[in-house]
This record gives structure tokens, sequence and C-alpha cells, in this order.
């Protein structure tokens, strides 16, 4: 991927280029979760064919309210214009370069069991700006075989495989009694940042981001909600009260 080059004369919607550096600002995590969001509501706007996009709207699609959405793009320095609201263009534009994807990030996975393999199958990372790099595993079996287009290697490569494609991001998708001596691998070959699917917590150096995704935990949390739509579902509250004492 060429890096982006700011749109031709873009300017913030508030008539003004960001003046501030990244250097001159800290944006919360809880408003960086939210720019992949935003990022993803512009292209659908861009495909459209809108230009301009309020902070209402922007809002409605990312299913935040509107102070929050103004609030975390003030951090990027940029402001709407009353009455206009933002650039669709520019703004996606600004989203991108402060998310780093202004460039590719070459993804290497590790662990090709089902859920491995569903990732690794997966088209969506390339076209935004992940392509899989390689594919490891430490079973014989599986080495050699392929995955959409991909040789799975060996995880005894996986320095030299780091090297050659510069890659710093790893998945990892090994059952969890495999997790941590993978992640150590990982962090060996020279893997800063994890997007761990292991249903296990990792212990790594300081300067190695993880983020984790555990699928139990979502669907704990939807069932949490669903329990209190649908009242009919808590059976507990059905035993005779004689029966409980």
């Amino acid at each position: 991927m060429v890096a982006d080059s700011s749109p031709s004369g873009a300017r913030g919607a508030g008539g003004a280029k960001a003046h501030r550096s990244r250097e001159d600002r800290r944006i919360p995590e809880a408003s960086v979760a939210r720019l992949p969001l935003y990022l993803r509501c512009l292209s659908e706007l861009l495909e459209d064919g809108v230009s301009t996009v309020s902070s209402v709207r922007l809002a409605e699609m990312a299913g935040v309210n509107a102070a929050k959405v103004r609030k975390d793009l003030s951090y990027l320095g940029t402001y709407g214009t009353r009455g206009v609201g933002y650039e669709v263009d520019y703004l996606r534009f600004q989203i991108r370069r402060e998310l780093g994807l202004t460039r590719d990030w070459p993804v290497i996975v590790c662990g090709l069991g089902n859920l491995g393999q569903a990732l690794a199958n997966y088209g969506g990372f390339g076209s935004r700006g992940f392509p899989i790099a390689a594919l490891v595993d430490a079973d014989p079996a599986k080495v050699g075989t392929s995955v959409h287009g991909h040789v799975i290697r060996h995880i005894d490569d996986l320095q030299s495989i780091v090297a050659a494609s510069h890659a710093t991001i790893g998945i990892l998708a090994t059952p969890a009694t495999a997790a941590q001596e993978v992640a150590d691998v990982m962090v060996a070959a020279g893997i800063r940042s994890i997007l761990n699917f292991a249903p296990a917590v990792l212990a790594v150096p300081d300067d190695v981001s993880i983020r984790k995704v555990d699928l139990a935990l979502e669907l704990q949390i939807l069932s949490f909600y669903q329990e209190r739509e649908d009242p009919e579902l808590d059976t507990g509250s059905e035993v005779p009260i004689d029966l409980v004492q």
C-alpha cells in the first residue's frame, strides 16, 4: 500500500490544519478505541458520495453520543464548523494517519487450528492494511500445508520470518495451554504487538502491547443483557420459597 497523502488542499472543517503534533497530546484509550468506528462510518459515507457530516449523524452511525464524538475528534485537532460539520474525506485521512493506517502492517498468525485457519482465510485484513505475512504452527502435520495461499511454516522459523517480513504484529490463536510459551517465542522473535485469541492471560514485557479477544466473555456479556430483556428466562426466580429454605 502506498502511503496516503492528505487530500489536495484539505484543511480541517474549521478552516485550519491541525497544528498539534502527536507528541504534544495524549489521546485517551477509550477515544482511541472509538476511532476505528468513526473510520468505518466515514468510509461508508464516502462510498455514498457524502462530503460533509455532522457530529450528530456520525454519532448515530457509530452508536455513541454527539458530545463524545466532538470530544474524541478534538484530540486530533479537528473541530467541525457549526451548521456544516466535518469534511468527510479529510477527517477520514486524519483518523487513518492517527491510527497508523497510512502504511501496511504485516501480520503473522501463530496457531493454525480451526480458529487460526478461519482468521487466515479472512480476506478483510489485507484490504484494511494488515496483510498476512506468514502462518506458523508447531504441529508437524500442519507445517508445509497451505491455507489461503500461505504455506504454514514451523514456529522455530519465526525469528527469520519476522526479520524478512518486518512484521511487528502477531495474532495468537493457540490453545490456552500453549499460549504463554508461544507468546514468549513471538516476543523473542521481535513481535511487539499481539492480538490474543487464546483463553489465557499472558505475561509480556512492558514494551509489548496486547489486545485480548475473548469470544466466550463477549457471549457472557450478551447473555447478561438478554437475561434482562427476557425475564421469563429467569427460571431461578420460580423456585418455591419452601424449597430454598
